[in-house]
């Protein structure tokens, strides 16, 4: 399917004509393990699903259409496939990342490839206070880019404090130095924003997130040009952490859905954002849909909308925040995001509890911060929740 097609239509249609042994309209589930072949080589495709399953072609042809990528790669997690972009790096490789990143990420980076050799470079120093992100991050990646930098990480927006990336200038910074950009362009889904298009080399997600859409599956993906995804699909196949035929095929559905979903997700994020700000709790509202946030002008530049992920920093620090997060009825206090049903979490002690406590803090990500994922319900019930919950009632 070409891109001459709308993004809903390649959503539903890409990678998923009718199954052509029984006309089944929606992909089956190839719940096999191997397949016969009538010789030693001669197969229809596919040997030994840890190599390939057509369910998960179906889900990596569609996610690669969507992000106007050449291939797209499924596994197992949006870590796994975190793990697998880095593994294209070798031993003294330099990797310069925003500071405000997912603390799964910061774990990968600090505890499993820095013993193996990684050297992590973030834009703000451990004693430095978080910097805004009013330039686009240009400032900070500027500082940190060095001849031994072969890869930059961005998510944006960013995880948890919203900071929004100018992608276009970080590209060109990066390929100036010789390096990669991998975007994690998880909270934004392709719905959102296509970073391949505005010049990174890499996209990642956790398909957990928008994609699959009902807090029912566990997945991630990396899309890109064929030739750098050559050494990434080698290690997908020789580490093996790939998803199931049924998490491919819940995905798959998620993405059909997905541009309708967004458009409720932004719209009551937005409308509860701006409500949030008139609050006398609220010390602080992070969502880049807000004229006076920092990176607003960015964001309008290379997102079609602003997301349903909003971060608020609360008057009274962690009592007030461990109060909030057990008061909400409609916001469940769960990990994760991106689901139909809202989520209410708090960085400190969930998502960001990898980091140790003094860069956490002074990252910005204190005791007093708490993070929602806006679903699709009735805005006006999630309201009336929030206020209840703030005003303990």
């Amino acid at each position: 399917m070409t891109d001459d097609f709308g993004f809903s239509t390649r959503a539903i249609h890409a990678g998923q004509d009718a199954d052509p042994a029984t006309g089944a309209t929606v992909v089956p589930i190839y719940a096999t393990s191997t397949y016969t072949q009538a010789a030693p080589g001669q197969h229809k495709g596919y040997e030994y699903s840890r190599t390939g399953n057509p369910t998960r072609a179906a889900l990596e042809t569609c996610l690669a259409s969507l992000e106007g990528g050449e291939r797209g790669l499924a596994f197992a997690s949006g870590s796994a496939a975190t793990a697998a972009v880095l593994s294209i790096l070798k031993p003294g490789d330099e990797v310069a990342a925003a500071a405000d990143l997912y603390g799964g990420t910061f774990r990968l980076f600090e505890r499993v490839f820095k013993p193996w050799g990684l050297v992590a470079r973030y834009t703000d120093p451990p004693d430095a206070p978080p910097s805004q992100g009013g330039d686009g991050g240009v400032a900070g990646f500027a500082r940190i880019i060095t001849p031994a930098t072969k890869m930059v990480w961005i998510e944006t927006p960013t995880n948890p404090l919203l900071q929004i990336i100018d992608i276009a200038a970080i590209a060109e910074l990066a390929h100036k130095a010789g390096a990669l950009l991998a975007v994690d362009n998880t909270f934004a889904s392709p719905y959102l924003q296509l970073p391949l298009k505005l010049g990174a080399d890499l996209i990642v997600h956790s398909t957990t997130k928008y994609l699959g859409g009902h807090s029912d599956v566990v997945g991630g993906a990396v899309i890109g040009r064929k030739d750098l995804l050559q050494p990434i699909a080698f290690y997908q196949n020789a580490a093996g952490g790939v998803p199931g035929p049924f998490d491919c095929w819940l995905v798959l559905r998620g993405l059909k859905t997905l541009a309708v979903r967004m458009d409720r997700h932004c719209a009551n994020a937005r409308q509860l954002a701006t409500w949030l700000t008139r609050q006398p709790q609220v010390r602080r509202v992070y969502y880049p849909g807000l004229p006076d946030h920092p990176g607003h002008d960015v964001a309008k530049k290379q997102m079609t909308d602003f997301g349903g992920m909003i971060s608020v920093s609360l008057h009274g620090g962690k009592d007030a925040a461990l109060k909030l997060l057990t008061r909400t009825k409609l916001f469940s206090l769960a990990e994760s995001l991106g689901g139909v049903e809202s989520l209410i979490g708090h960085p400190a002690t969930m998502t960001h509890a990898s980091i140790p406590a003094e860069i956490r803090q002074a990252r910005g990500i204190d005791d007093g911060l708490v993070r929602l994922s806006v679903g699709i319900e009735d805005v006006g019930d999630l309201q009336e929740d929030l206020r209840r919950a703030l005003a303990g009632e």
